[in-house]
């Protein structure tokens, strides 16, 4: 496990949220070559296998916030990267950075970060008191249809303005930024045939969906490397999403293809 207390204060922290995306459809994906610009941060292996703390969104974001991502599949206690002061905690070593907060977003602003938020989905869209819950925790805070999950080009739409939040000269403080990636989430027939006339989602409509994501990724990379700060990213999925499977459609259900997700962390 990596010191995180030789990161935290250190690096630019980015954090993305794939929502929605299945672990089998990203590696397959991945081993199929059809992922390129992931295979550029990803290990000759591809994602690493773990499981999520919640089964849909506004679950999963809560356990994140509060520094626990999805947990290594093996057996075992699994030490964490960050931790809020939590009396008994099993998971918090000496290579865990552990925050006076209630919330990791906060700590990092505690000890100097800009807090950044690029919203996807429903429960970060700001029109509603539920959905001004993850916005809130953040300095700043973002969210528009075209950053939504029915926008075709919401991807490109995301990575454009964090595009804009990178290159910012005024930008000089280190950065949190955390973007919430809406493209998987239903609707994303269209990916695969916009004109479909069920507009019907299906686990290949899934993959094609992430192949746009992977096509738009060069544009976030160009732009931390023109920040030229080091940066330490967490890339993984909330959790992933049924197509009919044991009966199953969607998620917040007990299913291994929901609670199986992908998920990256490294200096990129």
């Amino acid at each position: 496990m990596l010191n995180m207390n030789q990161i935290v204060g250190k690096y630019d922290i980015l954090f993305i949220t794939l929502d929605t995306l299945r672990y089998d459809v990203a590696q397959q994906l991945f081993e199929q070559g059809r992922t390129p610009n992931l295979a550029k941060i990803l290990p000759a292996k591809g994602w690493e296998k773990r499981h999520t703390p919640g089964s849909f969104t506004y679950a999963a974001h809560h356990a994140f916030f509060s520094g626990f991502l999805p947990t290594p599949i093996t057996p075992g206690i699994h030490p964490r990267l960050f931790a809020v002061k939590f009396e008994g905690s099993s998971t918090t070593t000496e290579n865990t950075y552990v925050f006076n907060s209630d919330n990791i977003v906060s700590g990092l602003a505690d000890i100097g970060y800009k807090t950044v938020c690029i919203g996807g989905v429903g429960f970060f869209n700001k029109l509603t008191p539920l959905s001004m819950v993850f916005p809130n925790l953040f300095q700043e805070s973002y969210w528009g249809r075209e950053l939504g999950v029915t926008d075709i080009n919401s991807t490109r739409n995301q990575f454009n303005l964090a595009q804009e939040i990178l290159e910012n000269p005024s930008q000089d403080k280190r950065l949190f930024l955390f973007i919430n990636i809406s493209a998987f989430h239903q609707p994303n027939y269209f990916y695969l045939d916009k004109n479909k006339p069920d507009k019907q989602d299906t686990i290949e409509s899934h993959g094609a969906a992430l192949e746009y994501v992977d096509s738009q990724l060069d544009k976030l990379w160009n732009a931390l490397k023109k920040r030229n700060n080091p940066t330490f990213c967490i890339l993984c999925s909330d959790h992933g999403t049924a197509y009919g499977e044991s009966g199953y459609t969607g998620h917040r259900v007990s299913d291994e293809r929901v609670w199986t997700v992908p998920y990256f962390e490294g200096m990129i």
